[in-house]
């Protein structure tokens, strides 16, 4: 079948296309769908709001993903009970690069939660988050005051985004971040989306020190979109030996280990 065709009579293939392809990365944009299918972007948008209708994908800021409770993207509740041992582990030792009195911020995922449950009961610094579950543990911790980041909420990582949360991050400073991740190659840590990226971004933006807490699986997890480069990570808190393409990268950037 020619693009010509697929253009104007073959909507449903155009379809089942789209969601090949977005099988196999958990996220298109409509510029890059457009460019591969041979249509406008208006095409492209219509029929990724049929998929949306069907319930098939999520529209997302300049594109399309899969649902959160998809192949790619499982609830935050399934991944919650996924290495519980491992997340544990690693709360705990992250929660111990944390000083009396600190002002910490904690990332959306799993594994950044672990980090909260595992801070001390006397902990009376300053917690800033944008994290549901995060929000709702802390709740039990009177001694400590808690920042919560408003915004839109996002389901599949129980955290709130957009604009309320970036306008009033950039008016605040922690010393450090404990950075959740989907995926950890050598080039990187990544993200399931793009909306993901743009709270993560904000939040690293206002740390003096960067800490990132994945378990082992991480290393061998797969995600569409890069967050960054090791040369943002200060402290990589994990459970397991880093793979030695990884390990290569964080030497070279100067990256701290701390094994859990």
């Amino acid at each position: 079948m020619t693009l010509e065709s697929l253009r104007y009579d073959g909507a449903p293939q155009r379809r089942t296309q789209i969601m090949a392809a977005l099988r196999r990365s958990g996220f298109l944009s409509v510029t890059d769908l457009a460019e591969q299918l041979g249509v406008s972007p208006m095409t492209v948008r219509r029929d990724l709001r049929r998929l949306a209708e069907t319930g098939e994908a999520m529209l997302v800021h300049g594109g399309v993903s899969l649902p959160p409770d998809g192949p790619a993207g499982p609830t935050f509740a399934l991944r919650a009970q996924a290495h519980p041992e491992a997340k544990r582990a690693v709360g705990r030792a992250a929660a111990g690069l944390v000083r009396p009195g600190d002002t910490i911020g904690v990332d959306s995922g799993t594994t950044a939660v672990a980090v909260a449950h595992a801070l001390p009961d006397e902990f009376d610094g300053c917690l800033v988050t944008h994290s549901v579950p995060v929000l709702a543990h802390m709740l039990g911790r009177p001694r400590a005051r808690v920042i919560g980041i408003g915004g839109e909420l996002l389901h599949e990582n129980q955290a709130m985004v957009g604009f309320a949360a970036l306008d009033l991050l950039q008016r605040m400073r922690v010393r450090m971040l404990f950075l959740g991740a989907s995926a950890v190659d050598e080039r990187g840590v990544y993200a399931r989306s793009e909306v993901e990226l743009t709270a993560k971004h904000a939040v690293m933006d206002i740390a003096d020190e960067i800490v990132l807490v994945v378990d082992g699986s991480k290393f061998t997890a797969s995600a569409p979109v890069r967050v960054c480069a090791f040369d943002r990570i200060d402290t990589l808190v994990t459970d397991v030996d880093l793979p030695p393409a990884v390990a290569d990268a964080a030497r070279r950037s100067g990256t701290r280990l701390v094994r859990a």
